[in-house]
């Protein structure tokens, strides 16, 4: 199977390995009768594979029925499913077929499985092994073909165990599992998506396409997306149609990207370095950032003093305060003296723990806000209640 007819038939973006491998699952299992379990996080695109099972199957000329079963009520889901007859209740003017009488011959989607009511669990085993139902309110049972393909966010075996699934549905159902990788398991798609939401935002509003730089681009491949998909071309859009400047940088991305706790999974950042959550990550920028401008203060000093202007003897003594010592200062710093035109020798010095970055870095913006948790947590990108649970963690005295 050529997997990129495939992904320009249904839309279907990225280059990923466990796409890929998710995406040949589906269409090798498609020419079977075989149920199918399509399992992922909320936003990664479930809702593909069963169009491309139905699309690669012998049913393909017959209907296909999405059916989003949290969306339905739990006290009509049976008659959406199965149908009613007249008068089996309040409402029962007529008679009506279910999803499962509409769909014989073809497949049907049924999402957010998880969602069902335990009575209905029943009804849809029985489906699902000898083909037979009956409507709401009949005694006449009535058979059915009908091609099941699932769909769940959460974990079925918790829900077993909290006794909110049955066992015996759950093993009819996943016959053959499909896990959909989430966005944080395929970055090398990320960009790729960015690009195409922004395009499509730009083509249909007649609009110039946006585009990232080079440290916007590493800081959104660095992102935890908990939404997913969903959530990154949200953000595509609310940047197109909000920003006036089309090159976008990191410090305009850093205002879409919410901070995003419980990111329990490690991320390896642009960086190379390995964070624990999203907060992390972002202190982490928040440091290159200063960084980078206190870089850009030095050049000025220096520059100052080489066109000797009037603020030569301030700028002076501030370049000063970045140069070695000289031999005769003491080792607590007391009494230096320092040399502007000394040759600075590089000595070796201990690497510094990821940790201690964090530390320094907190420290600096507490005291920048004269200890004020709020305003300081908000400099740093994260919540004052993981501004708290990191100084208690790294064993900052917070005055």
């Amino acid at each position: 199977m050529d997997l990129v007819s495939l992904k320009q038939r249904f839309g279907v973006i990225g280059n990923s390995e466990l796409l890929n491998r998710a995406l040949e699952v589906a269409v090798r299992v498609a020419p079977t009768d075989l149920s199918v379990l399509v399992t992922g996080e909320s936003g990664v695109g479930k809702e593909f594979f069963p169009q491309i099972i139905h699309a690669y199957s012998a049913r393909k000329h017959n209907k296909y029925i999405a059916v989003n079963c949290g969306a339905i009520p739990e006290g009509t889901i049976d008659s959406e499913l199965f149908g009613h007859e007249k008068g089996s209740f309040t409402g029962a003017v007529e008679a009506r077929k279910g999803y499962f009488e509409e769909a014989d011959g073809g497949t049907i989607f049924l999402d957010e499985v998880a969602e069902l009511p335990l009575s209905t669990q029943v009804r849809l085993l029985r489906v699902l092994q000898t083909g037979e139902f009956m409507r709401v309110g009949s005694a006449r049972v009535q058979r059915t073909d009908v091609r099941v393909v699932a769909a769940t966010n959460m974990n079925l075996q918790e829900a077993i165990e909290k006794g909110r699934f049955r066992e015996d549905l759950y093993y009819r159902l996943n016959t053959v599992p499909i896990a959909v990788p989430a966005l944080r398991d395929r970055r090398e798609d990320i960009f790729l998506l960015f690009r195409k939401f922004a395009s499509d935002v730009a083509i249909q509003y007649r609009m110039p396409p946006i585009t990232l730089d080079d440290e916007a681009r590493r800081m959104l491949e660095g992102y935890y997306w908990r939404g997913n998909i969903r959530q990154l071309k949200n953000v595509a859009e609310q940047i197109s149609a909000i920003e006036e400047n089309r090159v976008v940088t990191a410090a305009i991305l850093s205002r879409y990207l919410p901070q995003q706790q419980g990111a329990s999974t490690p991320v390896v950042t642009a960086a190379g370095v390995a964070g624990d959550s999203a907060s992390e990550r972002e202190l982490l920028y928040k440091i290159l950032f200063d960084m980078r401008g206190d870089i850009n203060d030095l050049k000025c000093m220096v520059s100052e003093l080489l066109r000797g202007g009037a603020a030569t003897s301030e700028a002076k003594q501030e370049v000063a305060g970045y140069l070695p010592t000289t031999a005769g200062s003491t080792s607590h710093g007391r009494n230096r003296e320092y040399a502007v035109n000394a040759e600075v020798v590089e000595e070796p010095h201990e690497a510094l723990t990821k940790a201690d970055v964090q530390r320094e870095q907190i420290i600096r913006a507490l005291r920048r806000n004269n200890g004020r948790r709020r305003e300081a947590a908000a400099e740093l990108f994260m919540s004052e209640r993981t501004l708290y649970r990191k100084i208690k963690e790294l064993g900052i005295e917070d005055d």
